[in-house]
């Protein structure tokens, strides 16, 4: 073949090469860019981390997904609960993290005002009647206390402790997280327990629920089955909307 056709037939190979490899290398390297990109972005497995260890706790669906409107528990309670459930779980705090309880006090004690959550399966395993202290009000809890011998009921959040029988029966000790509000509660012994003052009969016959030295008292026939589930250092939040608690908090803050 002449050396003048040779020449051009050489030079084209060669570019046509050189065009091939070029797109290949611009493929592969935006695929491996889009690898890389996606396991930046692939968050699935950080989400389902989160969910098995500490189970879901957004708000919102959690709330909505336990039907808790339809069950009597405000969503300000809940949310704040949580809140603070997070914030002790960061400071380790909590030993039994699937489970919470929220007492909300911004019912009546004619409510079922008490319930015992489980995070990981998003169920409520109880809802029950509780009772406030004596002189924190009749119907309605409005007045609370941190001190000794005031026969009132003590806001914020507790950490369960051990349980024991004595004078009231099978009790479950408390510890109270909140300077000011609720850390003298070990020292009143403030514990759960039952009582036979909180009952749907009590309360047919007088309007409310028989009033506790303080304690967060139960029915007798619920006391031992939401103590077992709840003790060890479980999370437990009694809720009002008393504004310097809501805005002093040392655990909802902290």
């Amino acid at each position: 073949m002449p050396r003048s056709i040779r020449l051009p037939i050489a030079f084209l190979f060669a570019f046509t090469t050189f065009i091939s490899f070029s797109f290949s290398f611009k493929e592969n390297n935006i695929s491996t860019k889009a690898g890389i990109l996606a396991c930046y972005n692939d968050s699935s497995s950080t989400e389902t981390f989160i969910s098995d260890k500490h189970a879901n706790t957004k708000a919102p669906d959690t709330y909505t997904v336990m039907n808790l409107e339809k069950k009597g528990l405000s969503k300000k309670a809940f949310d704040l609960a949580l809140k603070g459930y997070n914030n002790l779980i960061r400071k380790k705090v909590i030993r039994n993290k699937n489970i919470i309880t929220v007492i909300d006090f911004s019912k009546p004690s004619s409510q079922k005002r008490l319930y015992v959550i489980d995070l990981k399966r998003n169920k409520v395993l109880f809802q029950s009647l509780v009772a406030h202290g004596r002189n924190s009000g009749l119907d309605y809890a409005t007045n609370f206390s941190n001190e000794n011998d005031s026969h009132k009921s003590s806001l914020g959040f507790y950490v369960t402790l051990n349980t024991y029988s004595g004078e009231c029966g099978y009790a479950l000790k408390l510890k109270g997280c909140e300077r000011g509000f609720n850390d003298q509660a070990y020292n009143r012994a403030i514990v759960m327990h039952g009582s036979e003052y909180v009952t749907e009969q009590f309360l047919k016959s007088n309007g409310f629920l028989g009033r506790s030295f303080g304690c967060p008292a139960l029915p007798a026939k619920m006391n031992k089955k939401i103590i077992d589930v709840i003790k060890n250092g479980s999370c437990l939040f009694l809720y009002h909307p008393t504004q310097k608690y809501l805005l002093t908090s040392p655990v909802l803050h902290g």
